[in-house]
């Protein structure tokens, strides 16, 4: 690949082939990583982290530079799943708590790594937009109920 650092060679295969495929990712957009940390929630040195698999990068930025690459939602979908297998054979530094390791939920996401903290708004995650959106139409069902009662009793009232 042109101008990227080698892998270490003790990177598990699933990581390997991710990397190697974000980094091909990345390259078709025709962005340095200063232009691709601007056109995502995620800087220059974050960007850096991710493509020398140094760090795992969140769920997000993967989306992003998807997004920004252009890929059809397939494809997208596609890298999500070389994501999920990636992370989950990420190499855990020796620093990390057991407890993420073994994939329990906290404070961290759910495999262990934390979310990234500067996600904008608008790239908040579909479950959590999605629960929002289930409690506004339920208060939308609950007026239109709460209106139809009072038309009935008012018809009722009226004779």
């Amino acid at each position: 690949m042109s101008g990227w650092q080698a892998l270490p060679d003790e990177l598990p295969s699933e990581v390997r082939h991710f990397v190697e495929q974000l980094r091909q990712l990345k390259d078709r957009t025709g962005l340095s990583l200063v232009a691709l940390g601007a056109r995502t929630a995620y800087s220059k040195s974050s960007w850096h982290r991710y493509l020398n698999a140094t760090q795992p990068p969140p769920r997000q930025a993967v989306a992003a530079l998807c997004r920004i690459a252009g890929l059809d939602t397939t494809d997208a979908e596609r890298f999500g799943v070389r994501w999920e297998l990636a992370v989950e054979a990420w190499p855990r530094s020796a620093a990390e708590p057991a407890r993420a390791a073994g994939g329990e939920k906290g404070a961290k996401g759910e495999r262990g790594y934390e979310d990234d903290p500067t996600l904008p708004w608008w790239d908040e995650p579909p479950k959590e937009r999605a629960s929002g959106m289930n409690r506004l139409l339920l208060a939308a069902a609950l007026l239109l109920v709460l209106v139809l009662l009072l038309g009935l009793a008012g018809a009722v009232a009226s004779g």
